[in-house]
């Protein structure tokens, strides 16, 4: 090998594709490969997603429905199972509060809390929620303990 058969390794040189505006000389002057008129022809073209060229976009030829109400308010539901399990597992004891729920990452701080009526609770729990359905506050107050809404 000397300086006359130097060449890069493999792969490593991306050819440089065609240079184009640089004048009749090189056959790629005048319009540069863009043709004639039309927005792509434009300096400062550029596609606007989802643009098919002037025909209706498929954005807006598909129906719309459905209604998604702004004023919804959403809880972060939590069991009557997995009470009576950190109650087996001795992560609580007697109350369960908003402080308690976080602290085990059941609930972050901007959550609404929900007990649900899923499982069977037999610890006797005092339970602040901000909410309770009908099943989930009859199983508590059934096993001795108290529902306490926020």
């Amino acid at each position: 090998m000397d300086l006359s058969n130097l060449q890069p390794a493999e792969g490593s040189v991306k050819n440089q594709g065609k240079r184009v505006g640089r004048g009749q000389g090189s056959g790629k002057g005048g319009t540069s490969t863009r043709g004639h008129k039309g927005a792509k022809s434009r300096s400062g073209y550029s596609k606007k997603i989802g643009f098919e060229g002037g025909q209706m976009p498929l954005q807006r030829r598909v129906p719309k429905f459905g209604f998604k109400n702004i004023n919804r308010v959403e809880y972060q539901g939590v069991n009557l199972d997995t009470l009576q399990q950190l109650v087996d597992e001795k992560k609580i004891k007697d109350t369960v509060d908003f402080d308690t729920l976080i602290s085990l990452r059941l609930a972050t701080k901007n959550d609404l809390v929900k007990i649900l009526g899923r499982g069977e609770l037999k610890a006797k729990l005092k339970v602040s929620a901000h909410k309770f359905t009908a099943t989930a506050k009859a199983a508590i107050e059934a096993a001795g303990g108290e529902a306490v809404t926020l």
